[in-house]
């Protein structure tokens, strides 16, 4: 389950497998070593990557700002850091999605 996040100053990197223009935002488990998230925004005009932002301040509860796309803006792989947020935190959030 480590394969796709780490600790990086007061924060959290997670390694994103985006899939846009999907029915919902969900978290799908582990592909590779990326974790498959699904989000309902097309990937035109960065909206994707500001959905993929919003989904996880809200699945964190904490402020959009502390969400910031690190790498992949282009991309279907992609990094989001996450400050203030810790590994205990992403696993709770993900401890009900069979990864």
């Amino acid at each position: 389950m480590e394969s796709f996040y780490y600790t990086s100053n007061n924060g959290v990197v997670l390694k994103i497998k985006a899939v846009p223009n999907s029915s919902k935002n969900e978290i799908c488990g582990v592909l590779d070593d990326a974790l498959k998230v699904k989000i309902k925004a097309p990937a035109v005009e960065n909206k994707a990557n500001e959905e993929l932002v919003k989904f996880f301040a809200k699945l964190l509860k904490i402020p959009k700002s502390s969400v910031v796309l690190k790498s992949g803006a282009s991309s279907k792989i992609k990094s989001l850091y996450i400050e203030g947020c810790t590994i205990d935190k992403i696993k709770d959030v993900c401890a009900n999605i069979n990864l």
